[in-house]
């Protein structure tokens, strides 16, 4: 089976010699005779981001993540480069490059964008020299945006202390990362952001938009427990949104501290649903939402005493690229 290195797009490069490549790629002739890239604006660079693809990525993960990366940056053109950590030493070269490039035409003809991306593989014994290459490969006095993905444990990553204490955003993925991703004393702590919740941005909308129709009182007055109900693939997500909603039930006045909050498993049969629910130990009052994101369909349930509601509604997840700017930039 290929490295994920030499899976991914890109032509190889000698190490030393990646800007004077990239610059070549840009400028050699095209099949017209004429440079690849005309106008100077077309490469008009807003951000480094660095894609780190863990030793747990897999190759089909690995490609699935470069696709999201590259149609991000169809709409925030930048610098990227992605590492790729190989699982052994293997003999020289200890650090392998490749430069890859893509254009695409915006809302007409003259709004021609391009993103360059440095694809760099890299064995343990190079690994002292990694940020030192990498900081030549970013742009400057552009933000950088780090997105690790897939690693084994957050103690090793910890070890990159230049992406993660100089990255504007550090961006992890909950469902996926280690258990102590979040709650780890990373140098920047205020800088992570989860993926998690910013996929769940519909769903987050959609609810407080029902919820903010109903006076804040009446939403916790007599409330005595909230359960997120979720699919087997969706723990994360229901783990997230349960503690989203606590962080909302005290803002309006809730005693949580002391309100039970949970999560239960819904059977395989119920598909990839997420489901909430407001108990107030009684049939009369009630908050009921329970959502089908194979099938983009959503169903409120609610009186808190002043008549019963039912309103169907859309539900979807926010689509991986629109997480990355979400993320990033929000």
């Amino acid at each position: 089976m290929p490295a994920i290195f030499d899976a991914l797009p890109g032509i190889e490069v000698p190490v030393d010699r990646i800007s004077s490549s990239l610059a070549r790629m840009w400028t050699d002739g095209g099949a017209a005779g004429r440079p690849t890239l005309e106008a100077d604006d077309a490469k008009a660079t807003q951000v480094n981001f660095v894609l780190h693809l863990g030793l747990n990525a897999t190759l089909e993960d690995a490609a699935a993540q470069f696709a999201t990366v590259v149609s991000f940056s169809r709409r925030y053109p930048g610098r990227v480069v992605v590492l790729c950590p190989r699982h052994i030493d293997v003999p020289a070269p200890e650090m392998r490059a490749k430069i890859f490039g893509e254009c695409f035409l915006g809302k007409s003809k003259s709004d021609k964008r391009c993103v360059e991306f440095v694809l760099l593989s890299y064995s343990r014994s190079a690994r002292p020299f990694l940020e030192n290459q990498v900081s030549i490969c970013l742009s400057t006095d552009l933000p950088l945006y780090y997105w690790a993905h897939r690693f084994s444990a957050s103690g090793r990553l910890a070890d990159y202390r230049y992406l993660l204490s100089r990255a504007k955003r550090v961006l992890l993925d909950s469902a996926i990362a280690p258990a102590d991703a979040l709650t780890y004393p990373w140098p920047n702590p205020s800088a992570t952001r989860d993926l998690v919740y910013c996929r769940l941005l519909p769903v987050r909308q959609s609810i407080g938009q029902f919820l903010s129709a109903y006076p804040p009182e009446s939403l916790v007055d007599g409330l005595r427990a909230v359960t997120v109900s979720h699919a087997a693939g969706l723990a994360a997500e229901a783990r997230v949104a349960l503690a989203w909603l606590r962080r909302r039930l005290a803002a309006c006045g809730a005693a949580v501290d002391t309100l039970p909050l949970a999560t239960a498993a819904i059977a395989p049969a119920e598909g990839d649903s997420l489901a909430f629910g407001f108990d107030y130990g009684n049939g009369a009052r009630f908050f009921r939402w329970g959502g089908d994101l194979r099938t983009g369909q959503a169903l409120f349930e609610a009186d808190f005493g002043a008549g019963r509601t039912r309103l169907s509604a859309a539900v979807s997840l926010l689509p991986p690229e629109s997480a990355l700017s979400e993320a990033m930039f929000f």
